[in-house]
């Protein structure tokens, strides 16, 4: 194994390294999921939601209050449906809340 003694950018290590490639590659699709449903949740609540770890077909959100969390169950059906109807497999979102 050749260690580096320079630095290389974050877009370079996932290139070189299968396993850090497939972790960018999450959050970024983590992050379009949350992208594609913003104009679902109320503007209210949407700085109260992260873009969480992606499980499979689950997908989690993680969430800064338990009242935020109650309002977003609400919405997970059709959080589902909408992320269905653009492409994604999501069968379940689970919510953490963030302490």
């Amino acid at each position: 194994m050749t260690r580096r003694h320079y630095a290389v950018t974050l877009q370079q290590a996932s290139e070189e390294s299968p396993t850090l490639a497939r972790l960018t590659a999450l959050t970024r699709d983590s992050s379009d999921r949350l992208k594609a449903i913003e104009k679902l949740i109320p503007v209210g609540l949407r700085p109260a939601i992260q873009a969480g770890p992606i499980d499979g077909d689950s997908w989690c959100l993680l969430v800064k209050s338990n009242a935020a969390a109650a309002k977003v169950r609400q919405l997970v059906p059709a959080l589902q449906a909408h992320l269905r109807s653009r492409g994604w497999e999501v069968n379940a979102i689970r919510l953490k809340v963030q302490t």
